[in-house]
């Protein structure tokens, strides 16, 4: 099955531009980026917001700002989010033990390599993802044991923004790009939008 809609034939040049680069950054095409070019607001809107998305800051890890990115993408089961998200895993020292936790098929308490303050953020991602968003009182004073105030809004707004574009992508029916065409152990097989 392809996505649900093509991208438009002539796209404005400005927004040609930003495609462009995008690609060139992630060296990829990016269908959600060409088919966003039919509702340009929608599509500058989205480049915004990803550009404003926290992926380094000085007090929480790239390691766990990815781990958070590819815990939400498969808390929310978006085949595009997942590939792209988890591009580059052992970068960040990401083993393939944890990316099983991350699946959820694996017990985060088996996994040693991953710390408290890493299995709070992984936790709190999970719960901001659930429709309906629901969190226990005791996960949250967890969070607020690891984080900070300013930590939280960085960790709450980047599950947000994975939350955006993947509810966004999945509505397209945009398909994985190939990021991680090299990692068999994701199972993109296993999230799919298009239900038969």
């Amino acid at each position: 099955m392809q996505v649900f809609i093509s991208p438009p034939k002539r796209t404005f040049f400005l927004l040609q531009f930003g495609i462009w680069i995008a690609e060139r950054i992630t060296k990829n095409e990016l269908l959600p980026a060409r088919i966003l070019a039919w509702y340009p607001k929608t599509a500058v809107g989205s480049g915004m917001l990803e550009s404003l998305a926290a992926h380094k800051d000085k007090n929480i890890s790239r390691r766990l700002l990815k781990l958070v990115r590819v815990q939400t993408s498969f808390a929310i089961s978006c085949p595009f989010c997942i590939d792209m998200n988890s591009n580059k895993y052992k970068k960040y020292n990401i083993s393939d033990e944890e990316l099983l936790v991350l699946q959820n098929l694996k017990s985060a308490e088996e996994v040693r390599t991953l710390s408290p303050r890493e299995k709070a953020a992984l936790e709190y991602a999970v719960s901001a993802s659930q429709t309906p968003i629901a969190f226990t009182q005791e996960l949250i004073e967890k969070v607020k044991m690891h984080f900070t105030e300013r930590e939280m809004v960085i960790l709450a707004s980047t599950v947000a923004q994975v939350n955006y574009w993947g509810r966004l992508i999945q509505a397209l029916g945009v398909l994985p790009a190939g990021f991680s065409d090299k990692c068999d152990i994701l199972h993109l097989e296993n999230y799919t939008t298009l239900k038969t």
